[in-house]
């Protein structure tokens, strides 16, 4: 009667880290200069796809303004200076070029990335791309339906019985896509906690166990990225930050990392 013999993990483990090289095809191998090449065509292919997207959102800006003015009932919007309203119109056709260009920037990023990945990574790329995308537009719901929202009933409400609510069109543009954008970037921290716990940078312990430093973090976060000064609007991003941060350790735990 034969045994078999009892594969020990920490070798299994280390033939997995022989064999990664080997798993990256040979069309990685490019000079520094072929890369850099690749670089300023794949940015070039971005930029075209951002100024078409901004063009084609510039025909239905009215109809974007509009919306975008929708969290503001009851305020009455002045154009302080002559041009005003067209620059904040260029502004927001160049943020929602962007938005409507993500999809091609997003193949961009890939087609330059995946031939330095190895097989194992690239099973992960797909799923990330798809959980970035859409943990992004999540985080401009969540600012247009309940930060921008909440920040504006605020100084309405602290005012509304002193002065008249009349705000400068271009301020109020910045404020609505500064925080929108911002809001929207602070929604990747489960992706990034799931990139470095899948290339076994950080465990999902060591994560947690720096939760102290994380509430604190939340806090300067929300402080620095929400335009206004008001404590709700503040605690609101924060604690969406938290709960990002929190359930991003959940994912991490699930890949047994």
């Amino acid at each position: 009667m034969t045994t078999k013999p009892v594969e020990n993990p920490a070798n299994a483990e280390q033939q997995d880290d022989l064999d990664y090289w080997e798993q990256v095809p040979n069309s990685s191998e490019m000079s520094f200069f072929d890369h850099l090449e690749e670089l300023r065509q794949r940015i070039f292919v971005s930029l075209i796809a951002i100024i078409a997207g901004a063009i084609l959102c510039f025909a239905f800006v009215r109809q974007i303004v509009a919306i975008l003015e929708i969290p503001a009932t009851g305020v009455k919007f002045l154009q302080l200076a002559p041009g005003e309203f067209f620059f904040v119109s260029l502004q927001v056709a160049g943020y929602a070029g962007i938005l409507v260009a993500s999809p091609i920037i997003i193949y961009q990023i890939v087609q330059f990335i995946v031939p330095g990945l190895t097989r194992k990574e690239r099973k992960f790329l797909a799923p990330i791309v798809f959980g970035s995308s859409i943990l992004f537009f999540v985080g401009l719901a969540f600012s247009y339906y309940v930060l921008i929202p909440a920040a504006l009933n605020f100084f309405i409400g602290y005012g509304g019985d002193v002065v008249e609510q009349a705000w400068s069109i271009d301020k109020y543009f910045k404020f609505v896509l500064l925080l929108m954008f911002s809001t929207g970037l602070t929604f990747q921290i489960p992706v990034i906690q799931l990139l470095l716990g899948t290339l076994n940078l950080v465990s999902s312990k060591q994560m947690l166990s720096g939760w102290r430093l994380v509430i604190l973090g939340s806090v300067i976060l929300g402080a620095v990225i929400t335009p206004s000064t008001d404590p709700f609007t503040q605690c609101l991003l924060g604690g969406a930050v938290l709960g990002l941060y929190f359930g991003g350790i959940g994912m991490v735990k699930l890949t047994g990392k």
